[in-house]
C-alpha cells in the first residue's frame, strides 16, 4: 500500500494526512498578500460567483470485501470449528471536490477521491446529479479527470502556477466535511514544497503551500487566485497544524489531465536512483558510518545513495556516492531539482549528467525509461 492509500484508508474523499512531526510546522507564512485587485474590497466574492458554478461534489461508493483468514480454509480447523463464512463486503462512502474545465463535462479531482471507486456521482451547485465515469487516474501525481454527460456546463479560468509568488491572494472553493460550496481565503505560503517536504514522499508535485483554511472534503477543490483564476488543485493539509495547506500546481494538473484524457494513463519516467541533497552535515554522517560504502569528498550536489538494477542509471554507469552537479548544463543541489528535470525530459533525450566520483569529474549520459510501477518512488 502506498503512503497515499495508507493515510486515505477508509475515507475515499479525504484529503492527505502528513505526519504531524514534519519540520514544515515550523515554516513562516509569506507577510502580506498582494495588492487588491482594482482596489475592489469584493473581489472575492466576485470571485466566487464567476467560479462557484463550476465547482461539484464528487461522492464515491466502492465495494471493500473482507475474506476469511487463510487458516480457516485449513481442513483440520474445518474438522473443530464448521464451515467457512462467506467473505463479507460493506461499502464505503467518500466525498470530496472538483471544478469543470470544459462546457461538455470533463471535470478534474484528485485520483485518492475516485480512487478503487465501483460508483462515482457528480453534484453540481445548480442541484443536478449525474453518474460520472473515470477516464483517467494517476496517482503518482494524484490528478484524475471524471466525465459527465452533459453540456453547456459553467467552466473554470486557467492561470498560470508558474507566476505565483509568496504573499499572493489564494481562495478556496469546495466541499469540506460535507459542507457544499465552502469558501476560505489566504495567501500563498510558499511554493515547490517538496513531496517529502508533505509527507507523500511517492508522489511527484512542487506543491503550493497555502493557509487558506482546507479540510476534510476539499480535495480536488481549486484554489484560485485574486482574479479568480484556478492556479492550483487542493490536495494535502499536515495533520493537527493550523493554516498548512497543499495544492497541486494547476500546469501539472492540466499537463497530467491532458495525458489522462488522450491515452486513460501517463507515462512517467525514471532513472533508476536514490539521492539526497548534499550538505555538509550529511556528508560528514556518510565518512563517519562503517555501514556506507563509500566516501564523499563534495559538500554540494545531489548524492547518489543507491542504483537500482538493470535501470537506466545502472546501464549508463552511474555508481552509489557519485554526487550529480549538473543535469544537461544546468546546476542541480537538491534531489527535486532532479525529479523534476526527469520529469521534464522524454524517452527519446538523453539527459547529460556532469558529477563527480571520487575527486574526478565525469560526464555521464542517461536515457530515462518508462516507470515500472514497482520503484514509483525512485526518480
Amino acid at each position: 500500500m502506498t503512503a497515499l492509500a495508507a493515510a486515505l484508508a477508509g475515507s475515499a474523499g479525504a484529503l492527505l494526512v502528513a505526519p504531524s512531526g514534519n519540520s514544515l510546522l515550523q515554516a513562516s507564512l509569506a507577510q502580506l498578500p498582494a495588492p487588491i485587485p482594482n482596489n475592489d474590497v469584493n473581489f472575492i466574492a466576485a470571485a466566487v460567483e464567476r467560479v462557484g458554478p463550476a465547482v461539484v461534489r464528487i461522492d464515491s461508493a466502492r465495494t471493500v470485501t473482507t475474506r476469511a483468514p487463510a487458516i480457516m480454509n485449513d481442513p483440520f480447523f474445518r474438522e473443530f470449528f464448521g464451515s467457512v463464512r462467506p467473505p463479507a463486503s460493506r461499502v464505503e462512502r467518500g466525498t470530496g471536490s472538483g471544478f469543470i474545465i470544459s462546457s461538455d463535462g470533463i471535470i478534474l479531482t484528485n485520483a485518492h477521491v475516485i480512487s478503487g471507486a465501483d460508483q462515482v456521482t457528480v453534484a453540481l451547485k445548480d442541484g443536478r446529479s449525474f453518474q460520472g465515469k473515470v477516464l483517467g487516474q494517476d496517482e503518482i501525481t494524484d490528478v484524475a479527470v471524471v466525465k459527465i454527460e452533459a453540456t453547456n456546463l459553467p467552466t473554470v479560468q486557467i492561470g498560470n502556477s508558474d507566476q505565483l509568488r509568496p504573499g499572493d491572494w489564494a481562495i478556496a472553493i469546495g466541499n469540506p466535511l460535507g459542507l457544499d460550496n465552502t469558501v476560505t481565503a489566504g495567501i500563498i505560503s510558499a511554493t515547490g514544497r517538496t513531496s517529502g517536504d508533505v509527507g507523500v514522499p511517492d508522489k511527484r508535485v512542487g506543491f503550493i503551500q497555502t493557509d487558506a483554511a482546507i479540510n476534510l472534503g476539499n480535495s480536488g477543490g481549486p484554489l484560485l487566485n485574486q482574479r479568480g483564476q484556478v492556479i492550483g488543485m487542493n490536495t494535502a493539509i499536515i495533520g493537527r497544524a493550523q493554516g498548512l495547506g497543499f495544492a497541486i500546481p494547476i500546469n501539472t494538473a492540466q499537463k497530467i489531465a491532458h495525458q489522462l484524457i488522450a491515452n486513460g494513463k501517463v507515462d512517467h519516467l525514471f532513472l533508476g536512483i536514490r539521492m539526497a541533497s548534499l550538505n555538509p552535515e550529511l556528508r560528514q554522517k556518510i565518512n563517519s558510518s562503517p555501514r556506507v560504502g563509500f566516501q564523499v569528498q563534495a559538500d554540494t550536489g545531489v548524492l547518489v545513495f543507491a542504483v537500482i538494477p538493470n535501470s537506466p542509471a545502472a546501464l549508463a554507469g552511474l555508481r552509489p556516492g557519485d554526487v550529480i552537479n549538473k543535469i544537461n548544463g544546468q546546476a542541480v543541489t537538491k534531489s527535486d531539482q532532479v525529479q523534476q528535470a526527469v520529469e521534464n525530459s522524454t524517452a527519446a533525450q538523453a539527459l547529460q549528467l556532469e558529477l563527480s566520483r571520487q575527486g574526478q569529474n565525469l560526464t555521464i549520459a542517461v536515457q530515462p525509461g518508462k516507470l515500472p510501477t514497482q520503484v514509483s518512488q525512485d526518480p
